[in-house]
């Protein structure tokens, strides 16, 4: 099993267990609590945005006026307890790739969790922090064998598989390894998923344990993965159903599975009545895991986007206009104009999640208009049909292809919330600078 001992919450986050409560029977988040928090955390943000530009105004040394990140510890914080409410049974593991600022790294290893890496690279940078390598996970199916010597050398044990070559490879380099084999589960409801490239059919499952006990490899259990953003609820259980079976198939080749990963890709979804509340799902889920599991089987997951989406608040400054006219004709008897807007950002930078995962056009807002700082105000303004370009040369470079915005100036400054997650999955394209990230604690009171 894995070492899943208890951490001290930092002292200057522990004020913050009162914003959540738990009952036997639901998760409650107090409605004036929560207001509480919220107003706090966002005048903690805006006195962050606000320093940071007036140092920028005082100061024109090259990169002052660049784009930069507001990143909230307290929301991971408040997320934590969220997600030990939700699912009590269920230990997060962290996926490094989704965000590996240092300061989220410390903190959510000072909160117990345990981590998932892809590569010897974020092996080595979880180390560095400390990290018991009982705690760490080699999560990828076709691993170098460099990377698995580097695993050796530092006794981190449990690696993911899904081939007969991947368990013969490992046979050679690390015999003593821990497998979790990963199972091929329906991502056909998830936002974009890993189906297609990850994940051993149901039917296989038999070959491959097979092979694993005639190579004498001790397979310890089960992994799978919905895809990210999945809100349905079916999905989940036929998955755990898949699980269990796959659980009770081991035993007849001498495997005792105690370990079941379920993957991330867990988000929240704010006022839509159509899908499912993250309260619905984490309800199923804790149910059909306690139904179909003992409880000597440990369950993890990776809610690495559930954790950090809403920790960041990426800010821009408008640096171009462009303002395009349509003329008036026989159907069209009025003229009509399109503003472009340029912005210090990209999607090769702090929007590069939109490049990798496809995902819905951005929410932006305006920040700084006229010198005025407009930080989660409701203008009253007359807004325009709008392109926002990012400021590579590369012609897709396009953060907003049509959006209503208000008239804005060079030199206004833009927004964007929750942008947590894969962020620093970005470039240095065209020589631009990744953003600089200023830490708060939203309960902070300066």
């Amino acid at each position: 099993m894995l070492n899943t001992s208890n951490h001290t919450i930092p002292s200057q986050l522990a004020v913050s267990t009162s914003l959540i409560k738990c009952d036997d029977t639901s998760t409650t988040i107090g409605v004036n609590s929560t207001y509480q928090y919220n107003k706090e955390k966002k005048d903690c943000i805006k006195n962050a945005i606000m320093k940071k530009l007036k140092s920028a105004t005082l100061n024109n040394e090259l990169g002052q006026d660049d784009s930069f990140c507001i990143l909230d510890l307290k929301q991971l914080y408040h997320q934590h307890q969220k997600w030990k409410c939700s699912f009590p049974r269920i230990q997060p593991f962290y996926a490094i790739k989704c965000n590996p600022d240092p300061k989220i790294i410390q903190y959510l290893t000072s909160l117990g969790f345990g981590f998932e890496c892809i590569s010897a690279f974020e092996m080595k940078k979880i180390l560095s922090y400390g990290v018991d390598p009982s705690k760490v996970i080699f999560n990828h199916t076709c691993k170098p064998t460099s990377h698995i010597q580097y695993a050796v050398d530092h006794d981190i044990r449990k690696m993911t598989f899904d081939t007969i070559d991947e368990l013969h490879k490992l046979k050679t380099f690390y015999p003593n390894v821990e497998l979790l084999l990963r199972i091929l589960t329906d991502d056909s409801k998830s936002q974009w998923g890993t189906g297609n490239k990850y994940g051993a059919n149901i039917n296989y499952v038999d070959e491959l344990l097979s092979t694993a006990r005639n190579l004498n490899l001790n397979v310890v259990g089960i992994s799978f993965h919905v895809g990210s953003g999945c809100l349905d609820i079916d999905i989940y259980q036929d998955a755990l159903k898949n699980a269990r079976f796959v659980f009770d198939r081991a035993k007849s080749f001498g495997f005792d599975f105690n370990l079941l990963n379920m993957g991330g890709g867990f988000i929240e979804v704010f006022d839509n009545p159509k899908k499912p509340s993250f309260d619905q799902i984490a309800s199923v889920i804790q149910k059909t895991v306690d139904l179909m599991f003992p409880s000597n089987v440990q369950i993890i997951a990776s809610p690495s986007r559930f954790y950090v989406t809403p920790t960041l608040t990426v800010c821009f400054q408008v640096v171009g206009r462009k303002i395009l006219y349509n003329q008036p004709n026989k159907h069209n008897k009025t003229e009509h104009k399109k503003y472009m807007y340029y912005v210090n950002e990209s999607l090769h930078a702090s929007f590069a999640s939109r490049l990798l995962y496809c995902e819905s056009p951005v929410d932006l807002k305006v920040l700084m208009k006229n010198g005025i700082c407009v930080y989660h105000q409701d203008l009253k303004e007359q807004t325009y049909s709008s392109m926002v370009w990012g400021h590579t040369c590369e012609p897709g470079d396009c953060l907003a292809e049509d959006i209503k915005l208000p008239l804005l100036n060079i030199g206004d400054w833009l927004y964007t919330e929750n942008m947590g997650s894969y962020i620093f999955a970005n470039s240095q394209f065209c020589g631009f600078q990744r953003p600089t990230t200023i830490y708060i604690n939203s309960f902070c009171t300066d």
